[in-house]
Parts: structure tokens; C-alpha cells; sequence
């Protein structure tokens, strides 16, 4: 089964970083699409995020927000959350 993921990030962000890494480990485990989508470029996206990233949704219907934790996404993905 494949999995969509979104990350939401903004450049600079340390933790985004760590969670993009997180993320292509899990593509080991998982068929993944992943996209980023840096909130600074849209303002509703940064009313909704700014305190909050990195945020990851997960076939549109998962959402984990900082910090982001590989169990917690394993989790996710194989439809235990």
C-alpha cells in the first residue's frame, strides 16, 4: 500500500530537517510519496502551522505535529493511530 505524505516545513527550521530525514528512512519500510510545502509561502498554511512545525500528514487524514517521533509516523502508517 502506498502512503502519501505531507511535510510542512519552513527553511531554517532544524526540526524539519530531522523529520525529512526521518522520513526518507522510512521509505526502507514504506512506499512513500512524500512532498514538502514551506508554510512561509502561504499565508493560511502559516496562520495554521507557524508554531507548530514540522507537521506531517499522512494520507490525508493523519496528522502529527513537532516533535515528530519515527514510532509515532510507523505508527501512522500501518493504521494504528
Amino acid at each position: 500500500m502506498s502512503h502519501r505524505i505531507i511535510l510542512y516545513t519552513k527553511p531554517g527550521c532544524h526540526l524539519c530537517e530531522i523529520a525529512h530525514q526521518l522520513l526518507l528512512g522510512l521509505r526502507r519500510e514504506f512506499e512513500l510519496t512524500f512532498e514538502e510545502r514551506d508554510i512561509t509561502r502561504d499565508p493560511s498554511l502559516f496562520e495554521k502551522y507557524w508554531d507548530k512545525i514540522p507537521v506531517v500528514l499522512i494520507d490525508d487524514r493523519t496528522t502529527l505535529a513537532a516533535p515528530i517521533r519515527v514510532a509515532d509516523v510507523r505508527a501512522a502508517l500501518l493504521g494504528k493511530v
